[in-house]
């Protein structure tokens, strides 16, 4: 075995998976996972720019990971940072901060290498499953952006566009709860990516759809009546589209002390949540997907991966 610690840093969370790879059963055995909500996309839709204090944030997640990471004797180490920072002007000053903390380069990876990343992550561990057919459609609803991924065993096609719950969010600054009027707008914005997305992207083709990410792990939470976030519970759990269509009515209609006090809501969702289960509804709407299969398993699983093959390679 390998023991690798794959680093994503999105555009609301940054996420430290530290595993034992094992190539020969296709597994990644978790040592160590963890999650902080940094928000490093804070107004970079408006401004183009990493907030400092967004900076800050994040650099102070990277040393306790950093911590971490020297505990376990990681072989290899792997940082992947997606929308946010690819979007930035000063996406250089984030670089330099994160390679003084942890010793590695970020990999500001383009959005097709994202998709890639999230399918092998989903996907490896669904090799032999008889009661999920073929092709998969992986969607990894980010706080920058969506990635939707076609694909059997490999990926076919893909296609990363610019919706996510932060990004949505701060563009239209939905009350809350929100207007009928706050909706529509979001929701063209939603929209209008699909139907960029379906110029290269066979949706339809797909037979069963895979959620990743935040917005998904959390209304599959929400749907199991979890009193308390269970990530075992969670993964590969089937939500129905009527239950998905549900919760995402409550969510917007709720007031945001409403969506606080939902017992699995990490305080820094609580503002984006609603975006967020509003793209997995019009995906689901698009598709005609009757459910999503949720996965615990993402792009975090597959920067796992990346970093054991080159940890292999090396030797």
């Amino acid at each position: 075995m390998t023991r690798v610690a794959a680093i994503d840093c999105g555009t609301n969370s940054i996420r430290l998976l530290v595993a034992d790879a094992d190539p020969a059963t296709g597994e990644l055995v978790d040592l160590d996972r963890r999650m902080t909500i940094v928000r490093l996309g804070q107004d970079v839709d408006r401004t183009g720019r990493l907030a400092p204090e967004a900076l800050e944030r994040t650099f102070a997640a990277c040393r306790e990971y950093a911590g971490v990471i020297k505990e376990h004797g990681v072989d290899r180490t792997r940082f992947v940072a997606t929308s946010a920072s690819r979007d930035a002007e000063n996406r250089d000053e984030f670089v330099r901060g994160v390679l003084g903390i942890l010793g590695v380069e970020p990999e500001v990876i383009t959005g097709d290498q994202e998709a890639e990343f999230s399918f092998t992550g989903a996907t490896k561990e669904l090799t032999g499953r008889t009661d999920l057919a073929k092709p998969y459609l992986v969607v990894d609803i980010g706080g920058g952006s969506t990635e939707f991924v076609v694909g059997e065993d490999r990926v076919t096609a893909a296609r990363s566009v610019d919706i996510g719950c932060v990004r949505l969010t701060e563009r239209h600054r939905p009350s809350s709860p929100a207007t009928p009027g706050e909706i529509a707008a979001v929701r063209a914005d939603i929209d209008a990516a699909l139907d960029a997305v379906e110029e290269t992207v066979p949706l339809g083709e797909a037979r069963t759809l895979v959620g990743l990410a935040g917005s998904v792990t959390t209304v599959a939470a929400i749907a199991l009546g979890l009193s308390e976030y269970d990530s075992a519970a969670i993964h590969h759990s089937r939500i129905s589209f009527e239950r998905v269509e549900e919760i995402t009515g409550m969510l917007l209609a709720a007031t945001h002390d409403e969506r606080a006090a939902i017992p699995v809501m990490h305080p820094g969702r609580v503002d984006v949540i609603g975006a967020g289960a509003l793209i997995l509804l019009a995906i689901m709407e698009r598709t005609g997907a009757r459910e999503v299969v949720v996965s615990e398993h993402d792009i975090l699983d597959g920067i796992g991966w990346a970093a054991a093959e080159q940890a292999e390679a090396a030797r």
